[in-house]
């Protein structure tokens, strides 16, 4: 080999290697890298929440009167006669009060009251009759008028002994030929309510069928 070819090999012999030893250039446009999978969600609870509590029975639903209520809890309701005259209430215990149309001859007034109060009806009852003088005619029946237990007493003699049952004042004297005509009401343990009639004999003995009237038309609401 001569000197020229020698160098010639050489040289490319150098090139060869320095190629080769060359970093290689950098992909266009590389790959985007795989986004990671999201966080898998959240796994549910096995049970599912408690329903909130049921909501407080309403009282009026139930049917149970609420605290409190008393006697409005069930109350007693009635029609009066319209020969009747509704008048002011002469005290506060008067839940009404009603004009009895007087019979003839017959001078002194007489009204029907309507109260509420509490007490057995035997008692109330044996407190009337005490304010009749000894020998006073007592009638005393019970009965049950839609539901309502009610007890009617008649009691006929000398009216004055003592003060009066709920809402009735003491009379200003004896009174000769008087009748009392009563009947107490009872719904579902309340306190009763009283209706009740004291005027001379004729005037209650006329107004007596539309007492009954009154009594049978009592509800309980």
């Amino acid at each position: 080999m001569n000197a020229f070819t020698s160098a010639l090999v050489a040289s490319a012999l150098t090139l060869l290697a320095s190629g080769c030893s060359r970093p290689a250039e950098p992909e266009k446009n590389p790959p985007a890298s795989k986004p990671e999978e999201p966080a898998a969600k959240a796994q549910e609870p096995a049970a599912k929440l408690q329903e909130p509590a049921a909501k407080a029975q309403d009282p009026a639903a139930s049917g149970t009167p609420a605290p409190g209520a008393g006697a409005a809890g069930h109350e007693i309701t009635w029609e009066a006669p319209a020969s009747w005259t509704k008048s002011a209430n002469t005290n506060a215990m008067r839940k009404a009060t009603y004009r009895i149309p007087k019979a003839a001859g017959d001078t002194d007034d007489t009204d029907l009251s309507v109260t509420v109060a509490g007490g057995s009806s035997t008692a109330n009852v044996d407190r009337w009759i005490g304010q009749f003088s000894p020998g006073a005619a007592v009638d005393k029946k019970e009965r049950t008028v839609s539901g309502i237990k009610v007890t009617v007493v008649e009691i006929k003699g000398t009216y004055g002994g003592g003060m009066s049952g709920p809402g009735m004042a003491a009379p200003s004297g004896p009174k000769e030929h008087f009748t009392m005509l009563a009947a107490i009401a009872s719904a579902d343990g309340q306190d009763s309510t009283f209706f009740k009639m004291v005027g001379p004999d004729k005037t209650v003995k006329a107004a007596r069928s539309d007492f009954d009237k009154l009594v049978d038309s009592l509800r309980s609401r």
